[in-house]
């Protein structure tokens, strides 16, 4: 039975738990808990596994929707391969949360981020095929994670990324950030430009990947934006 989940310090965001479930996986049983997002109308996921109720910090990745990516096996991105890996290290430790988020293209959608791959196939980096297309280069909302703690009564993230501005802006949102996991994966000749263009442009730390000493440009960031 669906039961309504308050949002707290940021009522903009109205998720209901709908339900959960066992997720066998080939790593670990997890609980799979079901949201729904009353400002999107889509559905948000928790992948559960351990007691994560119990104040201290959770291993734990925030996990943006990639359909190519995550289910179709790209290898334009990294995001099947981070999805991957995070769910193999919460298994390992025994005791983690990841948050799927139907954010797909950085929050332009499915269609349009195949308009952005036919930019991008045309020359564009990641960042300028979604500015051609009138949109921001990042469009998610972190906030939406803030209920979903809440229901889960997490306090406190050891989060798994490789994006500096993920950690503000959720510690910006009042999610404490105890500690940044590097998530390194998949790494190929298809997504070195992406990973290049993300790490000078966006300011994420990938290793190796990048101009050395060059600054990341400054993108500006759409009102909606949490990073």
């Amino acid at each position: 039975m669906s039961s309504p989940i308050e949002p707290g310090a940021v009522p903009e965001e109205k998720l209901e738990f709908v339900s959960s479930c066992k997720l066998p996986t080939p790593w670990a049983t997890f609980e799979l808990h079901a949201f729904y997002d009353e400002v999107s109308d889509k559905e948000h996921l928790a992948l559960v596994l351990g007691d994560v109720g119990n104040g201290e910090p959770v291993l734990g990745r925030v996990h943006s929707e990639c359909l190519t990516g995550d289910g179709l096996f790209s290898q334009r991105c990294d995001c099947g391969a981070q999805l991957e890996a995070a769910l193999k290290k919460i298994a390992k430790e025994g005791r983690g949360v990841l948050f799927y988020l139907r954010q797909e293209g950085r929050g332009i959608g499915l269609l349009n981020k195949i308009r952005a791959y036919h930019l991008q196939d045309q020359g564009a980096d990641t960042v300028e095929a979604n500015e051609r297309l009138g949109f921001p280069a990042d469009m998610r909302r972190y906030t939406i994670v803030l209920p979903m703690l809440a229901h889960l009564k997490v306090t406190s993230l050891r989060l798994m990324t490789n994006n500096p501005r993920k950690v503000k802006a959720l510690e910006d949102n009042g999610i404490p950030v105890a500690e940044r996991i590097p998530l390194i994966a998949n790494h190929n000749p298809f997504n070195i430009g992406y990973l290049g263009t993300k790490a000078r442009k966006l300011g994420h730390l990938l290793p190796g990947v990048g101009k050395a000493g060059e600054a990341p440009a400054k993108v500006p960031l759409d009102a909606h934006d949490n990073e």
